[in-house]
């Protein structure tokens, strides 16, 4: 995990398409004295319904323990033996025989993560990735193992020479040629992936000013759109994912996809850490799953359902630097949950992000602003409304707005020919009302102002000629 810090400036927060959607996974680190014992960790997983656990290593305890869980299983070959792996072929064949042939397929391991975040690895290994990476997958060929266990590693989003906007992303220019080039080739030839580890929490903490925290803990809000893309961000993570994946499009790799192998949020810090809270870690992390779960892809790659795990498992007491940095956990040692998270689709059925109240829609950080067409009346506290983007367009507008009044059930009768809300005759007032009507009638929830990314919520009644927005059913 790396502190990083993007000049991502006047954003604003998400809303979910409710589809089917990606996986969630969890980090089991284990930089702690105080840990439970792992035959008692893979019962806390089952528990939990969480069906993807990512290692840091390889120990034989939790191998064995893992064994017979169903749970898939991604390895890590340590920063550290990285030179020997590329140097020695034999070294990466015996590493591959103790570590994975010994246990899989009882232990379902799908992955090895050879390193991580190794750009920034104080001991400069970067040269010996992809010949470590290369060695490992020859490994699993003599094994037989090629064909179900991807070999990865995961990248720091500081491998970027560019992130905002998202539309420029780009690749740091002197790892293209050397590093970039070749791993990507490689994923493309092995059928593997490129693994991300994504931190919104770096960017607000430094950015606080700039960034609404709703915006970062993935609540409602107008969104900004890309200047570069003309795609409407809603969500930093969104933001963050996409400028990676426009970094690879870059370089003609579009046919990649992407495993998001870490992200989280703290639940407390020092004093200078702002925003580290366990509210804002319960609504990182619960708002992520919901937007994992039901799926939609990010605006520059909407098919693309993510499989992200969440840093992390458990509160680590013995990691160095800043108090956030023991204090990601999901879980305290004791098995007690830190705060409450949904884990499957199930779960999301009883879920509330439970915001504090507040006057603004934006509780902390940045400024939000309302940008409705029409007359705007007095803000309503504690109210919100749901209107259609202009610059959405008719070519998405107009199947929106056939669905609010089709297959959604939006009460459309006040915007027919005669009634009171069909002046004004345009498809951006017509679309509101549709919009408003559906988002009202299923109680303000989030996910159910999106349509595609043409819609977004305000604080202020909206008023078209008129036409009054109702507030509920």
């Amino acid at each position: 995990m790396e502190r990083l810090t993007f000049p991502f400036l006047f954003l604003v927060l998400s809303i979910l398409s409710p589809s089917d959607g990606g996986s969630i996974g969890v980090n089991y680190g284990r930089i702690a004295n105080n840990l439970p014992s792992a035959v008692k960790v893979v019962q806390l997983l089952k528990s939990q319904n969480i069906n993807r656990v990512k290692l840091y290593d390889s120990d034989p305890a939790v191998l064995k323990s893992l064994a017979g869980s169903g749970i898939r299983v991604t390895v890590d070959l340590p920063n550290q033996l990285l030179p020997s792996a590329a140097k020695t072929p034999s070294f990466a064949l015996q590493w591959v025989r103790q570590n994975v042939a010994a246990y899989h397929p009882s232990t379902q391991i799908e992955s090895i993560a050879v390193g991580n975040e190794v750009f920034v690895d104080p001991s400069n290994t970067t040269r010996f990735l992809v010949p470590a990476m290369k060695n490992i997958h020859q490994a699993l060929v003599k094994f037989h193992l090629h064909s179900t266990i991807k070999v990865s590693s995961p990248i720091a989003l500081s491998a970027l020479q560019s992130s905002y906007p998202s539309s420029a992303g780009s690749f740091r220019p002197e790892l293209i040629e050397p590093v970039f080039k070749p791993m990507l080739d490689f994923l493309r030839q092995t059928g593997s992936y490129l693994m991300v580890n994504a931190y919104p929490f770096f960017a607000y903490e430094s950015n606080a000013n700039d960034i609404p925290l709703d915006y970062a803990l993935f609540r409602e809000n107008p969104g900004v759109v890309d200047a570069g893309n003309g795609l409407r961000y809603f969500n930093l993570f969104d933001a963050q994912i996409d400028a990676v994946f426009a970094a690879m499009s870059a370089l003609k790799y579009d046919d990649l996809e992407m495993v998001v192998t870490e992200t989280g949020w703290p639940s407390k810090g020092d004093e200078n850490e702002v925003g580290a809270s366990l509210d804002n870690a319960a609504a990182y992390n619960g708002n992520l799953v919901r937007r994992i779960l039901t799926g939609g892809g990010t605006p520059l790659r909407p098919k693309a359902d993510l499989t992200v795990y969440l840093f992390a498992l458990f509160n680590e007491n013995k990691k160095n630097g800043p108090t956030s940095e023991r204090n990601y956990g999901l879980f305290y040692p004791s098995e007690e949950k830190v705060y409450d998270v949904p884990f499957t689709v199930e779960e999301l059925k009883g879920y509330r992000d439970k915001r504090k109240s507040s006057s603004s829609p934006v509780a902390g950080g940045g400024r939000l602003s309302t940008p409705v067409s029409g007359n705007v009346s007095p803000s309503v506290a504690g109210q919100t409304w749901c209107v259609a983007s202009g610059e959405a367009g008719k070519a998405k507008l107009q199947p929106a707005l056939d669905f609010a009044c089709g297959e959604g059930g939006a009460d459309c009768h006040p915007i027919q020919p005669g009634s009171t809300c069909y002046d004004p005759n345009t498809l951006e007032a017509h679309a509101s009302y549709a919009f408003n009507s559906y988002y009202q009638k299923k109680g303000r929830a989030i996910g159910t102002c999106y349509f595609g990314g043409t819609a977004y919520v305000v604080s202020q009644p909206p008023k078209y000629g008129t036409c009054d927005f109702p507030t509920g059913y």
